[in-house]
């Protein structure tokens, strides 16, 4: 089928027979006839409802980057490591180098709408001899990127709510490692369970919570503006700040990379949804690049602001300040314990709504991937359970980021080892899906017929996404300083290197000693028109 013929389809309702208990009913999974071919042509079968429409998929983008909250949240790295000017330039840099990404991935999306992702279009834009081992080992990246995600938003809801707790009660004993870590064992439950027993919810879900996300914006945005004391201007956007000890600002700076990066990460949210989005190859990329624009917009004016209310640096990030500094610089504010716990409470049910997209997203993969058979007992995690959602994958997302969620117990650095492995193995997949588009356009090679395209500007902007990504992937495995102190080094390693290489080894060896035969590479099931 023609390109121009795809772009011309009316959209019409298909239904799909499956099987019940009764016999045979027909059940309407809400898509296209461009859907239906879409699928059709990946070898896929339509197994999800597409609950989903444009707005409820740019809400779920932007419900779960939640750059504004992050800026606010999870800013005390790159505060450590560039200071407010750092924090805010790095920012700015990385928002635009996001939007090359986003826009590379957006267009892969409209060629090839499936949950699978980064690995299925690996599997069909890399060069043939590397099509199956190169998409699996993706999957798995792509796999732990999201998996990873979830213990990470999880440690910044219990962290938060420690510290509106000692805010009122100074004296509370909550932040050892033990409580620390049972409270995120709590919301990650609760967040898996939403997407149990409300999934078919999500969407509704998702466009309340994206009121509310404009909503607190402005409310933070307004408090601070203008009851908190300000900073010149000249020392917000031009002092930096080395507090790792690296001896440049320039490196420094690129250490303190995880905090942007983790603001916008996650552009391939979508994609893993797009099996339950209607219209798909249309609607995802115009979500997508929508989503990461407005977010943009909002997190940089944000973190300008947050900036301008740091008076005094070393009371965000001295030995004795909290990880979440916005709590102190909020009461700080408004003198007021109730207006703080409001404002907190409001963040942490944002925070809580986008662990739940990251749930959502990282349930999807799993199950995408089990589909082609990629995981040991792929076959029980692929199951789709009479309610329509992938149940036994949202199982295994939720035992994996509980054991993950155990190395709090043991380091009180595991929030950025999480981090920076999340960072790192979702980088990692974005490098390999990019540049096999980008080889396939050096080589003169046609892409796939997509309803949303960069046209010209492809190259260009695949190469400045690349030149970002290897960056950003190196910086993922930094420590917050130097390890100058042998007798310190474990405690101040970061681990994510650890994580990820194991990761890679244990792909690999299960790809060698038996996956390679019942992993279906996703080329092997397309069909050509």
């Amino acid at each position: 089928m023609s390109h121009t013929a795809m772009s011309d389809m009316k959209a019409e309702r298909i239904s799909v027979e499956v099987a019940s208990d009764d016999g045979k009913a027909v059940i309407q999974k809400g898509g296209t006839r461009v859907d239906e071919h879409e699928m059709a042509r990946m070898g896929k079968q339509q197994e999800l409802r597409r609950n989903f429409k444009f707005v409820g998929i740019v809400s779920f983008v932007t419900i779960l980057q939640s750059t504004w909250e992050c800026t606010i949240l999870a800013n005390w790295f790159g505060l450590f490591n560039g200071g407010t000017a750092g924090l805010i330039w790095c920012t700015i840099g990385v928002w635009l180098c996001m939007m090359a990404l986003i826009a590379s991935m957006a267009e892969m999306a409209s060629m090839a709408p499936t949950a699978g992702g980064q690995y299925h279009w690996v599997s069909e834009f890399a060069p043939p001899r590397f099509q199956k081992s190169l998409s699996y080992v993706v999957g798995w990246c792509c796999c732990l990127g999201w998996i990873a995600g979830i213990p990470a938003c999880g440690l910044q809801l219990a962290g938060i709510v420690q510290d509106m707790v000692l805010l009122v009660h100074p004296e509370a004993a909550v932040t050892t490692l033990w409580q620390t870590t049972l409270i995120l064992f709590l919301f990650v439950m609760l967040t898996v369970g939403f997407n149990i027993f409300f999934a078919h919810h999500l969407p509704l879900a998702e466009g309340i919570i994206l009121f509310a996300h404009v909503f607190g914006f402005f409310a933070f945005m307004l408090t601070l503006w203008i009851m908190a004391d300000h900073a010149p201007a000249s020392k917000v956007f031009t002092e930096f700040h080395d507090g790792g000890g690296w001896n440049s600002i320039g490196l420094s700076c690129l250490v303190g990379l995880a905090t942007p990066i983790w603001c916008f990460i996650g552009p391939d949210a979508g994609a893993h949804m797009s099996e339950e989005l209607k219209d798909a190859s249309l609607l995802l990329p115009k979500a997508m690049m929508w989503a990461t624009f407005g977010n943009g917009i909002l997190g940089i004016a944000m973190v300008i602001t947050f900036c301008f209310c740091i008076t005094d640096l070393n009371e965000v990030i001295g030995p004795k300040a909290s990880d979440y500094p916005i709590i102190h610089v909020v009461h700080t504010a408004t003198g007021s314990y109730a207006g703080t716990i409001v404002l907190g409470g409001l963040l942490v049910l944002l925070l809580y709504f986008s662990t739940v997209t990251t749930v959502a997203s990282a349930s999807r993969q799993v199950w995408a991937f089990s589909r082609d058979g990629g995981f040991p007992f792929s076959s029980w995690i692929r199951r789709v359970s009479r309610w329509e959602i992938p149940l036994n994958a949202l199982i295994l997302c939720l035992g994996v980021s509980l054991t993950l969620s155990a190395i709090n117990f043991g380091s009180p650095l595991a929030f950025n080892a999480i981090l920076s492995v999340s960072n790192a193995a979702l980088i990692f997949s974005y490098i390999i899906s990019v540049g096999c588009v980008r080889l396939k356009r050096l080589r003169g090679e046609p892409l796939l017929p997509r309803r949303w395209s960069l046209g010209k500007y492809g190259g260009i902007i695949n190469d400045i996404t690349l030149a970002f990504l290897v960056i950003g992937f190196a910086f993922s495995f930094f420590p917050v300083a130097p390890l100058l102190d042998d007798s310190r080094w474990a405690a101040d390693m970061n681990w994510a290197i650890v994580i990820f290489s194991a990761t890679i080894i244990l792909a690999s060896g299960y790809f060698w000693a038996g996956g390679r035969h019942k992993y279906i590479a996703p080329v092997s099931l397309v069909k050509n028109d």
